[in-house]
């Protein structure tokens, strides 16, 4: 008579085997599932930390924007050569704007939207329509279509 014990214990074993390479093999897509997930993770959180530095220095250079042109008011007097040094400087820090898509907003005339403009005072103009942008006192920046830092400005009322 024929044993086949051993044919049978064979078939266990490969069935098992099987079944275990099968488990393992879940195991590593799972693996490299999770590996690719947390690598746009980084990567994402990359982007958002170099947004948000580069971000902050745009709004400091602003400020930098915002004394040179204090400055521009106040060239009367001075040589020619010291006030076409200060315009050239205020231009190349504009253009160092610009070519990072930061742009200026136009405010006077316009209406106030709480959302692009801070309201710093209401004045009595009777030429203007309540609501009515009449002086800005700081201005605003867009970056890239989004608001980088609103107006300050003086509405009608």
């Amino acid at each position: 008579m024929l044993d086949f014990s051993e044919d049978r214990n064979r078939d266990e074993q490969v069935a098992l085997l099987q079944s275990e390479l099968l488990r393992v093999q879940d195991l590593y897509l799972r693996a490299l599932a999770d590996l690719d997930n947390f690598r746009k993770k980084v990567q994402q959180d990359h982007a958002k930390l170099a947004y948000a530095g580069k971000r902050e220095i745009l709004l400091k250079l602003l400020e930098v924007v915002d004394s040179f042109e204090r400055a521009l008011e106040q060239t009367a007097g001075l040589p020619d050569s010291l006030a076409e040094g200060f315009h050239v400087i205020s231009r190349q820090l504009r253009n160092i704007l610009r070519g990072e898509g930061v742009t200026p907003m136009e405010t006077l005339g316009q209406a106030f939207d709480p959302e692009l403009h801070e309201a710093i005072a209401t004045v009595g103009d009777g030429n203007q329509n309540s609501g009515t942008i009449v002086a800005e006192l700081s201005r605003g920046y867009l970056w890239q279509d989004e608001l980088l830092r609103p107006a300050k400005v003086s509405v009608a009322h």
